[in-house]
Parts: structure tokens; C-alpha cells; sequence
């Protein structure tokens, strides 16, 4: 059998489109800016147990909150502990490193990689050094949760998605890849 071909059609993945959640977790960077504070360090690393030291207000819990929520709180405990009384508080993320996904298997590399904004599993592949010699590249499964209690795995043929047969899978933090061995 010269030129074995796979003629497979492409699966249709059902799967709920990524949750675009901003929320800082252990390992996360961010800058602040306190407006009428000039001399302040700018840049913050989020600690393992998901706190921050701060200027002023010393330690403050963040893990699990937006960046809108954390200048919330900064602002409030500056005016509680009459710090300032009306001060304009800027929190921006910097890099997310709480936000993972993990891809295993047949990869060249696999582990887990930080989450960056838009990162398809083409993408994520790819950083991952590629689908290694024995790879199936039409049996490809993701496991993403949808809640606390819930997750949803479905298979994907990465060959349906090169060859432009099937759309490319966008991931959201905490998706799990694993690329299966292929029956020789």
C-alpha cells in the first residue's frame, strides 16, 4: 500500500469558547501606580499564597482578583488608614504566569507553558517544540474546565486543522493537551 493517507473527515469540536478571566494568581506580575506618588516602585510579583507587599498598606491578598479590584482595594485601604484621601490607583498586569496550559504526550517538549492572549492549540503546539516522530495527529484530546465541578474533553485532529478542514482551537488557562501515540 504505497502512500498511506489519512482521508478522515474532520471532528467537530463542541467545545465552550475560552473564558477571558483577568484575575491575578501566585507568580503574576503587575504595575501600580498610585497618581500623586512619584517615587513608589512600580512593578509587583504576586507571592505564592497569592499576597503583595505594598507601600502603605503592607500586605494585601490579590490572588483571585481583577486588576480594577485590586487599585479597588489599594484605593479604599489608603483611605481608611488615612493615607491619602482621594487617591487615583492604576493596576495593570504585566504577565500572567498563574495562567498555564499543559501539554503532554507525544511533543518534543511537553510541559507547561504560560497562557498568553489569543494562544490557539496550533500555537500552543508549536511551543511545545512540535508533534514529535510517533505522534497521531488526528488524535489530539483537551480537557478544559467548565466549572468547579465540571470539565469537557474532546478529541481534535490537529491534521484537520493544518489542512484547513477544521478551525483552530482557542485555549483558555488551565485547558490539559495530550497528544496520543500513533498504532504503527
Amino acid at each position: 500500500m504505497p502512500g498511506c493517507v489519512s482521508h478522515s473527515a474532520p471532528r467537530v469540536t463542541f467545545l465552550p469558547p475560552p473564558s477571558e478571566k483577568t484575575v491575578v494568581g501566585p507568580g503574576d506580575i503587575f504595575t501600580m501606580q498610585i497618581v500623586t506618588e512619584k517615587d513608589l516602585p512600580a512593578e509587583y510579583q504576586v507571592a505564592s499564597d497569592g499576597t503583595v507587599d505594598l507601600p502603605y498598606v503592607q500586605t494585601v491578598q490579590v490572588a483571585g482578583l481583577e486588576p480594577q479590584e485590586i487599585a479597588r482595594v489599594v484605593r479604599q485601604k489608603l483611605i481608611d488608614d488615612k493615607i491619602l484621601t482621594n487617591p487615583i490607583v492604576v493596576v495593570q498586569v504585566k504577565e500572567y504566569h498563574s495562567r498555564t496550559v499543559i501539554l503532554l504526550g507525544q511533543l518534543a517538549k511537553p510541559g507547561s507553558f504560560v497562557l498568553t492572549p489569543g494562544l490557539t492549540l496550533m500555537q500552543a503546539i508549536s511551543m511545545a517544540g512540535g508533534l514529535n516522530q510517533i505522534a497521531n495527529d488526528d488524535n489530539v484530546t483537551l480537557t478544559r474546565k467548565l466549572n468547579a465541578k465540571e470539565t469537557k474533553t474532546v478529541t481534535i485532529s490537529v491534521d484537520a486543522i493544518t489542512e484547513g478542514k477544521a478551525p483552530d482551537v482557542p485555549l483558555q488557562a488551565g485547558d490539559r493537551i495530550y497528544v496520543h501515540e500513533r498504532l504503527f
